[in-house]
C-alpha cells in the first residue's frame, strides 16, 4: 500500500530519525530539532512529533526493552542505529494500528539509506525479537500464514 499517506508518514519517519539524531549529540528538545529539517514541511507533522516526543519522553523504558536483544551495551551503537532502534520500538509498543512488519521494513529503509554498512541488519534483528515479545500474537499469525 503505497500512497500519499504512507509517503508522508515515510517521510516523517525520516524526520524524526533526524531529528532523534541531533538529539543524541546536541540535546535540547527533540522535537525542536524536528521542526528545524527540511524534510518537515511535507511529512505527517503530527506523526513527526508523535514519534520524536514519544521516543524522548520514554527513552529510558525503550532502551530497557531493547537492551535483552543486543549484543552489546546500548551507548555502544551508533546514534543512526540507536534511533532506528528507539523509533521502531515506540512504534511497536505506542502505535498496534501499524503493522509489526511495516515497522520493521520502514527501519530497514531508512537503516540503508542513513546507516552503516549492513546496521539495517542489526536493527532488524533486533526489531523482530522486540516485535514478537510485544506482539506476539500479530507475528504469530504472520509466520502461520507465510
Amino acid at each position: 500500500m503505497s500512497g500519499p499517506k504512507s509517503s508522508r508518514r515515510r517521510a516523517a519517519r525520516e524526520v524524526a530519525l533526524q531529528a532523534l539524531y541531533a538529539w543524541q549529540l546536541a540535546g535540547g528538545d527533540a522535537a525542536e530539532h524536528a521542526a528545524a529539517l527540511d524534510g518537515w514541511a511535507r511529512c505527517d507533522r503530527a506523526f513527526a512529533e508523535a514519534l520524536v516526543r514519544g521516543v524522548a519522553a520514554t527513552r529510558a523504558a525503550l532502551e530497557a526493552r531493547i537492551a535483552p536483544h543486543l549484543d552489546r551495551p546500548i551507548a555502544l551503537l551508533s546514534p543512526v542505529e540507536r534511533a532506528l532502534l528507539l523509533i521502531g520500538a515506540w512504534e511497536l509498543a505506542e502505535r498496534p494500528e501499524t503493522p509489526f512488519r511495516v515497522v520493521l521494513n520502514e527501519a530497514i529503509e531508512l537503516g540503508k539509506r542513513y546507516g552503516g554498512t549492513d546496521g539495517y541488519k542489526f536493527v532488524n534483528g533486533v526489531l523482530e525479537k522486540l516485535a514478537a515479545e510485544l506482539r506476539a500474537a500479530e507475528v504469530a499469525q504472520a509466520r502461520a500464514t507465510a
